[in-house]
Order: structure tokens, then C-alpha cells, then sequence
């Protein structure tokens, strides 16, 4: 099955802050990230990386930090993290265009946030994202949806594997 690459920034295009670079993948410890929308799929990704012997970066769905919030994403990544704990397991919160919604997964302790919003806006937020020792991310990132799915370890197994 070919990859698929969510356009997270559709209405925005990518642009790299003034005081540090956008994120990209080697920053966050894997490749690709796989984006979840439930425990079980983060499970499932982790259990093919744990198979593979490989790093994953588990992502939601763009703007999801809307409605499923910062402390949802954060309990989900300590959940995975502590059942995995040979895996390598990032995290990354899509917050869509919501300054407010960096703001609390920042709050959360949350490292890597995305953000589609305006630069100005972006260049604001990073700054802030630093104090708390984490990162903004503002690109798009390959990665592989699990929403739909029929076979989600197979995708995630396909999307993982060392080339």
C-alpha cells in the first residue's frame, strides 16, 4: 500500500521559524509517523515497531487537539510508553490552527506540538514552546493514517519497515 501524506498545512504553507528550524522527522526520533485515533492503534504501532526494532512516532489526526485535548494525547502516550518500554515512542499533538490549544498541550507537558496557523502567530508559540522546552512543528509530516484501516498492523508494519 503506498503512504499516504497528510497535508497539515494545506491552508499555510511550510515555513521554517526565524530562532530554530521546523521540526522534521530525524528530530523526532522516527521516520514516519503513524496517526492514531485510539489506545489500540497506538498499541498496534507499537507492537510492529517493538517487532521491527524501530523507533515510532505516534500523531493525531490534524486539529485534533480540539477534540480529543492535550491531556487525552499526553495519558495516551504514558499509557503506550509504559506498556512498550523498549520502544522508542514519540509523540506529536496536531493542533490545527488553535494558538490556545499549543498553550494547554504545552501546559500538559507535551514536547512536540503541531501548528498551522498564521507565521506570526507560529513565531509567538515557538518562542513560548522553548521556555517550556519543547517544539513546534510547522511542516507537513509523512505519515500513515490508521483511521481506515482494515489491517492497521499490516499498514503500520508496511509504513515501518527499515528500507
Amino acid at each position: 500500500m503506498p503512504h499516504c501524506t497528510v497535508d497539515w498545512a494545506a491552508a499555510a504553507s511550510p515555513f521554517v521559524l526565524p530562532r530554530r528550524r521546523a521540526l522534521d522527522y530525524h528530530d523526532a526520533m522516527a521516520e514516519r509517523a503513524v496517526i492514531v485515533h485510539s489506545l489500540e492503534q497506538a498499541r498496534v504501532a507499537a507492537t510492529v515497531a517493538a517487532d521491527l526494532g524501530v523507533p515510532v512516532t505516534l500523531a493525531t489526526a490534524p486539529g485534533a487537539a480540539g477534540y480529543l485535548g492535550a491531556l487525552w494525547f499526553r495519558e495516551l502516550l504514558a499509557m503506550v510508553r509504559s506498556e512498550y518500554p523498549g520502544v522508542e515512542i514519540a509523540g506529536i499533538l496536531d493542533c490545527g490552527d488553535q494558538p490556545g490549544a499549543v498553550m494547554a498541550a504545552l501546559r500538559q507537558g507535551l514536547t512536540t506540538v503541531r501548528f498551522s496557523g498564521p507565521k506570526g502567530t507560529a513565531e509567538v508559540l515557538a518562542e513560548l514552546a522553548d521556555q517550556y522546552g519543547a517544539r513546534l512543528v510547522t511542516r507537513r509530516i509523512a505519515a500513515r493514517d490508521l483511521g481506515d484501516e482494515p489491517d492497521p498492523a499490516a499498514a503500520c508494519r508496511a509504513w515501518l519497515r527499515p528500507a
